[in-house]
């Protein structure tokens, strides 16, 4: 496994983050998510993202007992605040103080740790003043809850103006997470030059195309069954977009680029995500622990840049590039 910082911090990460969305209290039994995330740390893995959305809360509970006995200096652990979780009341949603400082607390308890490494804003709130976002993150650093602020699918203003904000109460935003592959790359126009301007990293979501990049879905024929595709808990309805014969066609005509290199096209995804010297780390989920084994083995590979125009030429106008369409992320009123 190899390291980077997050952001202009000091704080190193693994380049690949064990992520339990869609998986963990729901397509996964606890059991098998406990093996996966053993498997996570067998194999070098120390960063593991969740968030008080997935699974209504679920998740991160059974995130916090598969790293129970772990020492608790080895691992980083992020979590998110956003999204409408317990009965989704008017206040149990978006980045007001009230939600945010008692989600940390329920945050906590759930992952049975007294720190987070980095808390993140899981989306923009427009309904809430940022400096009383700020503040309210500002506070939890302070009172030793969680160690660094981040953000989630903020666009490159957002990214500014909460840098500025952040900084005048005394803190600073390391790392948003935004969903990142190569069919959507809607994070290099804009997002990305204005992080690197601001010492933000990107942690990103999403790296094979919710399994589309993996070659396992072929033109012309359904989806195999117990795959993502198949699942009606979510996960049919994220990878759907991807699905088109055309995609599904180019995406088979990569695997002769993943051969030059001896590895999956799974692997070629995250290792393609990985050449973005902005990215400080690529999130893989797993429903299985030999998944979380393949995966890892992405880490450290260099792509010859005359492979990476190839990827670009066959890739074509299936590859999203619009700049606007990560504001498409954050919603104008809050869910409830």
């Amino acid at each position: 496994m190899e390291f980077r910082y997050l952001g202009n911090s000091g704080l190193k990460v693994s380049e690949i983050t064990y992520g339990n969305w869609l998986t963990h209290g729901s397509q996964v039994e606890n059991d098998t998510a406990t093996a996966c995330v053993k498997a996570a740390i067998e194999a070098g893995i120390t960063t593991f993202d969740t968030a008080d959305v997935y699974a209504n809360t679920a998740a991160e509970t059974v995130l916090g007992q598969a790293l129970k006995g772990e020492r608790r200096q080895s691992v980083e652990i992020f979590t998110k605040v956003f999204g409408p979780t317990g009965p989704k009341g008017p206040n149990d949603t978006g980045l007001s103080r009230k939600h945010i400082l008692e989600s940390i607390d329920g945050s906590l308890q759930r992952l049975q740790t007294d720190y987070v490494d980095l808390y993140q804003a899981h989306r923009y709130d427009h309904e809430t003043p940022l400096e009383e976002t700020m503040q309210a993150f500002a506070d939890i650093v302070r009172h030793g809850k969680a160690l660094y602020i981040g953000v989630s699918e903020w666009t490159a203003s957002q990214l500014r103006d909460g840098a500025a904000i952040a900084k005048q109460v005394g803190v600073q935003l390391i790392s948003n997470q935004p969903q990142y592959n190569a069919l959507w790359r809607v994070i290099e126009g804009e997002v990305v030059p204005t992080s690197k301007e601001l010492g933000i990293s990107q942690i990103v979501w999403s790296p094979i195309a919710q399994g589309a990049l993996t070659g396992k879905y072929l033109p012309g024929q359904q989806p195999p069954e117990g795959t993502r595709a198949t699942d009606d808990k979510g996960g049919a309805n994220m990878i759907r977009r991807w699905l088109s014969d055309d995609v599904l066609t180019r995406v088979q005509n990569l695997k002769p680029i993943a051969g030059e290199l001896d590895i999956s096209l799974a692997q070629l995804a995250v290792a393609w995500v990985l050449q973005n010297d902005n990215v400080a780390s690529a999130i893989i989920g797993a429903s299985r622990p030999e998944q979380v084994f393949e995966n890892v083995k992405a880490t450290g590979i260099k792509i010859p840049a005359e492979l990476m125009a190839r990827i670009d030429d066959v890739l074509g106008d299936a590859i999203e590039r619009d700049p606007a369409r990560t504001a498409d992320s954050s919603p104008k009123t809050r869910e409830s």
